[in-house]
């Protein structure tokens, strides 16, 4: 297997364990909710205070990993957060779970822009919606192997020994990633061919203008309006899927521990999905242009399916349609988040994806703290509504504000 594929795997693996230890606390939260007497609303401000830190801490990361490097930001970023995720297990009720959540955001925020970074200084353009279908397909195993792993340590060992365990995978991963992770600059076992085609054709790696320069782009700001709405969909069912089987359709943790994983199969199989059809759209010699639009309305279009699985009288039709949900929101999603790699060069990459992913969990956190009040005040149908709808609200605002996607660093400025 190519040196680049492997980059991508090992990716994929962090991708992964950061889902499980950020997930780990939507299983649990049945227990302690009933232990710790945290009601709806108050679950909503728990996990909007990740996805608010996590913005934040996209915000922040994103221009120390342009400048301190990937290796040494990445490796940095996964031992703290996998700290974290373990003194979750210390947790008294809402307010300490509540300072453990911001906690972990805030590590857990390095994630994208680095593993996106890497990705651009290791793909060409036509291979980088593969790349990142590939390290999307983390979250989704994260999501999958939470459930019953979570389900088997809470029955066998307790609730606190699901966040230890957990944050212990993502300590050994950082010893394998000092130990494989190069730039294929340095490599010591990529073969010359390999490395003649990557740097013959990935995308500039310096950035020539200032951060700053991107406020002049009006396709800037077009890709922060697409984001703002459509990370809530994603982090909905990530964070409620357990508690929304418990209310509306009756399991059990064991129910949860059979079942709640299989939207998470259907994500993965999107982000591969879309990711390789955008791919094989531009080996078939369309422009990136169309093969990402495409590709991103069409996974915008079938999110709809997601309001009949609210009414739904069946429980089991309702998680067939929220599978097929989340399938389109990951086949709109491993090509969306490519679109930095697409439009700035990889020496600014990682803080492009920060602000990019800060702007999306903004979005998240303030729709997250509503979700709870609309749940708790009228059940979980308009919810069920709203996240139908985000999705094409996205992908026209991206239409409209970035008509052309293309490298943009030394072209005429499209100011706002």
């Amino acid at each position: 297997m190519a040196i680049r594929w492997r980059i991508a795997i090992l990716l994929a693996v962090i991708t992964t364990i950061n889902y499980i230890d950020r997930s780990v606390f939507g299983v649990v939260a049945p227990v302690v909710r009933e232990l710790f007497t945290i009601n709806d609303a108050d679950y909503g401000f728990i996990t909007s205070g990740f996805l608010l830190a996590y913005g934040i801490g996209q915000l922040v990361s994103g221009p120390i990993i342009d400048k301190i490097g990937t290796k040494r930001a990445f490796g940095l970023a996964a031992l703290l957060w996998s700290l974290s995720t373990m003194l979750h297990s210390l947790g008294r009720g809402l307010w300490s779970f509540f300072a453990m959540r911001v906690t972990l955001g805030l590590a857990e925020a390095a994630n994208f822009p680095a593993a996106t970074k890497a990705v651009a200084q290791w793909f060409p353009a036509k291979e980088r919606s593969t790349a990142v279908g590939i390290v999307m397909l983390g979250a989704g195993a994260g999501a999958i192997i939470t459930p019953p792993l979570t389900v088997w340590i809470i029955e066998t060992m307790g609730w606190r020994w699901a966040f230890v365990i957990p944050g212990a995978l993502g300590i050994a991963w950082v010893i394998l990633w000092q130990r494989w992770f190069h730039l294929p600059e340095d490599h010591p076992t990529i073969s010359a061919q390999e490395r003649q085609m990557i740097l013959a054709n990935r995308s500039p790696q310096i950035a020539k203008e200032s951060w700053t320069s991107l406020l002049q782009y009006k396709e800037f700001w077009g890709l922060l309006a697409a984001r703002l709405v459509s990370d809530f969909p994603f982090y909905f069912f990530l964070f409620w899927l357990p508690q929304y089987l418990i209310d509306a359709r009756g399991f059990d943790l064991r129910g949860i521990a059979m079942f709640a994983w299989l939207p998470w199969i259907a994500a993965d199989l999107g982000a591969l999905t879309g990711g390789s059809l955008s791919s094989w759209l531009v080996a078939r010699g369309k422009s990136i242009n169309f093969a990402r639009k495409a590709v991103i309305w069409l996974g915008a279009t079938m999110v709809l399916v997601t309001i009949p699985a609210v009414q739904a009288e069946n429980s089991y039709t309702a998680l067939a349609l929220i599978c097929f949900g989340l399938f389109a929101i990951q086949i709109k999603g491993s090509v969306f988040f490519t679109l930095p790699t697409d439009l700035f060069p990889a020496g600014k990459v990682a803080t492009v994806w920060g602000i990019f992913g800060a702007v999306g969990s903004l979005g998240g956190s303030l729709l997250g703290i509503l979700a709870g009040y609309m749940i708790q005040s009228s059940g979980y149908d308009s919810v069920f509504f709203m996240i139908a709808f985000l999705h094409l609200l996205s992908a026209l605002t991206l239409q409209i504000f970035v008509p052309n996607i293309r490298p943009l660093e030394g072209e005429t400025k499209s100011t706002v």
